[in-house]
């Protein structure tokens, strides 16, 4: 295999990952909080040692780089429920992962569990300040309301607060739950919280525009494979040629 034919597989590679990219995207277009995925590629130049000329010195392959989430927010679903909410710019709620540690999400389903604590849709408890679990006592269970700061709200007053951690989203990682593992985050003070309530946030996935993406992709990876068999085609002839010159 000469080097256009690694560069071309290079290329099919990276295709490939933008179709599994795109396609991922359109599956959770209607998964409450879910970030849109853009995959990264970066240019990795090899130096040849010994060319035919010395511009061909230089071969360009493309390398995976990983994926980016579009932080721009989704719509705001209306459900009702006083304890369900959006995070009205950057950032994610806290929670208790499976199996320990802390995760975090956009998904603003919030329940109360038999326990007191409050915990999102799969039962995964709600971390507020300080880290620890919010709890309600249960004649309040049935009279709770959100306030736009995150204060969890009882008939008697504030019961403690959700909180919003922000990250630089490049150092968010899917956990493949419908949360994120991330690090180095900053914890919002209650100034710097909007939280809208009554409600969910949407996916932010455009479907035409995954769509259009995926067409877009599969034509390039025709012509590239087009390509492939043109090249190899000319290599056949050269080698017949050669054959009958000895």
């Amino acid at each position: 295999m000469d080097i256009s034919s690694y560069v071309l597989l290079s290329q099919e590679q990276a295709l490939r990952r933008r179709l599994d990219v795109a396609a991922n995207n359109l599956a959770n277009m209607n998964t409450v909080g879910f970030k849109r995925e853009r995959p990264v590629f970066r240019e990795y130049i090899e130096q040849g040692e010994t060319t035919v000329t010395p511009d061909a010195k230089k071969t360009s392959y493309v390398l995976d780089y990983g994926a980016m989430h579009d932080p721009s927010s989704g719509g705001f679903q209306v459900t009702d429920n006083p304890l369900d909410v959006m995070i009205e710019g950057q950032g994610y709620l806290s929670v208790e992962a499976p199996g320990g540690g802390t995760a975090y999400t956009r998904a603003g389903y919030i329940k109360v569990l038999q326990s007191g604590e409050l915990a999102t849709s799969g039962g995964q408890k709600i971390l507020g300040e300080g880290g620890k679990p919010i709890t309600v006592p249960p004649e309040s269970a049935g009279r709770l309301s959100i306030a736009p700061d995150g204060s969890v709200m009882g008939p008697d007053g504030p019961l403690g607060r959700l909180t919003v951690t922000v990250f630089d989203e490049a150092s968010l990682d899917p956990r493949g739950d419908g949360m994120m593992n991330g690090s180095n985050g900053r914890e919002l003070t209650a100034a710097e919280t909007k939280f809208r309530s009554g409600g969910v946030e949407g996916s932010n996935v455009n479907a035409i525009v995954e769509t259009t993406d995926m067409v877009e992709i599969l034509r390039a990876y025709q012509t590239s494979t087009n390509l492939n068999e043109s090249m190899s085609d000319l290599r056949k002839k050269a080698i017949d040629r050669l054959g009958r010159v000895g």
